[in-house]
């Protein structure tokens, strides 16, 4: 099993990875095939169900597409010209997508949200269609996000997308199991086995400047929201607050006013910042999705700005560290809020954080694995149950909770020699199967819990 570091972490925009970064990659999947096909396309049409419908304005799902469709993608969105390209599209009735003729789409006709059941293959389903000159379909595929802008068309859902397209990695890991038996075999670390395989896909030059660039979109997202201030949109009026935390923390600095207990406010400052920033449809990283984007990058600023002995040069083991486990839940589980509710989302988060912090602070792989099985342990039943659709409530919040559990987890597996009773393994298949039994309402449908439960207005 291989999924790559930049399969786990990957640069895109808010507010959602499965609801505004996939359908976008769908759309642009879908041109391609359009380019591709021996037909003359004279329109689209696309409709959204199960999650993308009941959730899909609040995540901007229809935003997304629309954009996806007039060929805009994440990794280099520019909302300036997104803001542009909307407008013209609203006007005109007509998108403009590269090296295909003009097509028409009026998103109030052509754009539908299906409130009917789910599409057979996940909770996250999108069908899109071009038609021709009198509107009769010419070409139709069925995709589904499913969690950490992956998509798959139906028919890559039902064969079991392989993902281990490519050369044959050293250590092919597919559970934690594996991933400790390789590494007391080879003497490696979790990060060093994980960089092999890397390299066995690519190159190590390559691999270094994709995790600095990484670090550096987090940091950036960090520090926009730090100084940042206002009111997020939605309709839910929800305050800006990283910026009013972080400055008062500043302020107090050195006045000897600080209770120990004081950096979890530094923790979740990091982590909100991040997530206000995505509720704000900024750019952001996976990781391992967008609601739970803000976890990792303030932990590794909390590990910088307040741990002795911290070096950036190491930022590339914390990630590696990270995507290893990251992949193990996404590869044994879920990373989707829809499929499995947000247990999968800053749960994955947390357990990912965790091993990181722990292995760049001299960590056996045993102890990594521990930490991982720690934090994800303690968000299990966690429900995915947004305030009015929208990645806000409690999602910013939750985030900086999520990074303050995986400091924990990690200084606890420190604490010990790396046994344990419950192993990792163990919580990934009880997450997968809480999940499978959790009521659709709990999974990012914004039917049940808070969202039904506090005024949304």
């Amino acid at each position: 099993m291989f999924l790559s570091v930049f399969d786990m972490f990957k640069v895109g925009i808010g507010p959602s990875s499965s609801h505004t970064m996939g359908p976008m990659v769908a759309a642009a999947d879908f041109l391609d095939m359009l380019r591709a096909a021996p037909f003359e396309f004279h329109g689209l049409k696309a409709s959204l169900h199960g999650s993308l419908a009941f959730t899909g304005v609040g995540h901007a799902t229809d935003r997304a597409t629309i954009l996806g469709l007039a060929g805009f993608q994440p990794d280099t969105y520019d909302n300036t010209k997104a803001e542009e390209a909307l407008e013209q599209i609203r006007e005109t009735g007509l998108v403009h997508p590269p090296d295909l003729p003009a097509l028409k789409f009026d998103p109030r006709e052509d754009l539908k949200f299906d409130f009917g059941p789910n599409l057979p293959g996940h909770a996250n389903g999108m069908i899109l269609m071009a038609t021709d000159a009198q509107g009769d379909v010419l070409l139709q595929e069925t995709f589904y996000s499913i969690g950490g802008g992956f998509v798959m068309t139906e028919a890559e859902l039902a064969a079991g997308k392989d993902t281990n397209e490519g050369p044959p990695v050293p250590y092919p890991f597919k559970s934690a199991a594996e991933m400790l038996e390789m590494a007391q075999t080879s003497g490696k670390t979790i990060a060093e086995m994980k960089k092999a395989n890397e390299v066995a896909r690519g190159c190590a030059d390559s691999l270094a400047k994709g995790c600095a660039r990484l670090w550096q979109v987090m940091n950036d997202c960090i520090e926009r929201g730090l100084t940042t201030d206002g009111i997020l949109p939605g309709g839910l009026s929800v305050k800006r607050r990283a910026k009013s935390i972080h400055d008062a923390l500043q302020a107090e600095r050195g006045m000897n006013l600080n209770a120990p207990h004081t950096i979890n406010d530094w923790m979740s400052a990091y982590a909100m910042a991040v997530n206000e920033e995505n509720a704000a449809g900024g750019q952001v990283v996976t990781a391992p999705t967008n609601g739970a984007a803000g976890v990792l990058p303030a932990v590794i600023r909390y590990w910088l700005d307040h741990v002795p002995g911290a070096s950036a040069s190491r930022i590339d083991e914390f990630l590696l560290t990270s995507a290893a486990i990251g992949g193990l839940v996404k590869f044994n589980a879920s990373i989707s809020g829809a499929e499995a509710g947000c247990q999968a989302e800053v749960g994955s988060a947390s357990a990912m954080a965790a091993a990181g912090l722990c292995a760049v602070m001299g960590g056996t792989p045993e102890q990594v694995e521990n930490a991982a099985e720690i934090a994800l342990e303690h968000h299990l039943g966690m429900t995915c149950d947004p305030v009015k659709g929208l990645v806000q409530v409690p999602c910013i919040e939750r985030n900086g909770l999520g990074a303050i559990k995986a400091v924990s987890a990690a200084s606890l597996a420190l604490r010990g020699d790396g046994t344990h009773f419950v192993p990792l393994d163990s919580v990934i298949e009880t997450m997968r199967q809480t999940g499978d039994d959790m009521h659709e309402k709990y999974k990012e449908t914004s039917l049940g819990g808070l969202a039904v439960n506090v005024p949304n207005c």
